[in-house]
């Protein structure tokens, strides 16, 4: 048995022809380049990558086939290995066949003849553009979600988004404080209220809304409506159809309505009461205790103008 398992051996290592028979099989890009950074050998995956076949590649080095800054770090590479012999893992750039640059991570080791001298590299070159791409998107998917959550915490209206089950993704403490002690508490526990089930934090007329919404794709829909002795203004819109809903909540009766939105109201209703209008300059002013009788007002001139 002993051998025979040489004499295979022996027939393995005499037929070069088995070698590249096996390293072409290979999906991955493989070479190996002797001390002076010569091509020796490549495969299949190797012509591929590099659009070449393996008659223009043999024979030259990195700086034939490269462009000379990608070449020059691929040099500078080998020469660290070949100065401290073992393996070698890194990223780098590598033009392919249609000119494009891409992501690859290159596995390198030394090999050696049978005396133990070290005579070349032989390396491996493995694709990971799109690994790279799903990276980026995803950091700057993480970007833009720290910079809407600030966002979302430093505006004064209500906001709250939730997902195609109904649990929150996140809101913040102005949507908190419109529905009463007992969710405040609930969101200095659970920052942002992730995870909670909004049947549990609204009222059953706001939670159709969100599933009147996210049933039938929307892009939006608006109402006035008392909610515990509040007067609010409720924006319920699509953000992702049937998977993603957000919406807006305005508490239209505090003192502390800003003056935009009592002009925006205004806009909305200039051409079916003047007189309306005439009283919203006037609350303007020091009688800001009768924003909500003027919004009721205004809401029933809206209702009156939109069934015209």
């Amino acid at each position: 048995m002993i051998y025979e398992q040489n004499s295979f051996n022996q027939d393995f290592i005499d037929d070069p022809e088995l070698h590249q028979k096996i390293i072409d099989a290979l999906p991955i890009p493989i070479f190996y380049r002797d001390l002076k950074g010569i091509y020796k050998a490549c495969n299949v995956a190797q012509e591929k990558l590099l659009g070449l076949p393996k008659s223009q590649i043999i024979g030259k080095t990195v700086f034939d086939i490269q462009p000379f800054d990608i070449a020059e770090i691929y040099a500078k590479r080998d020469q660290e290995l070949l100065d401290s012999p073992g393996d070698q893992s890194y990223e780098a750039k590598f033009r392919d066949a249609t000119g494009l640059l891409r992501d690859v991570v290159f596995n390198k080791a030394v090999i050696r003849d049978n005396k133990g001298e070290v005579i070349g590299i032989v390396g491996s070159v493995f694709d990971i553009t799109e690994r790279k791409k799903a990276e980026r998107k995803l950091e700057k998917a993480r970007e833009a979600t720290v910079i809407a959550s600030a966002m979302m915490h430093k505006i004064r209206a209500g906001l709250i988004i939730v997902d195609s089950e109904f649990k929150v993704i996140d809101s913040n403490e102005a949507f908190a404080k419109l529905f009463g002690t007992e969710i405040e508490e609930l969101y200095e526990t659970i920052p942002g209220l992730h995870g909670a089930d909004l049947k549990e934090l609204v009222p059953d007329v706001i939670y159709k809304m969100f599933a009147a919404t996210m049933i039938s794709g929307e892009n939006a829909i608006e109402r006035d409506m008392k909610i515990q002795n509040k007067l609010l203004h409720i924006s319920v819109i699509t953000i992702y159809k049937h998977r993603v809903v957000g919406a807006l909540l305005r508490d239209m009766s505090a003192p502390s309505l800003v003056r935009e939105e009592i002009i925006s109201r205004a806009q909305r209703v200039n051409r079916h009461n003047l007189e309306t209008v005439q009283k919203i300059a006037f609350l303007l002013g020091d009688n800001a205790s009768m924003t909500e009788e003027l919004l009721n007002s205004i809401i029933e001139s809206y209702k009156y103008g939109e069934d015209e």
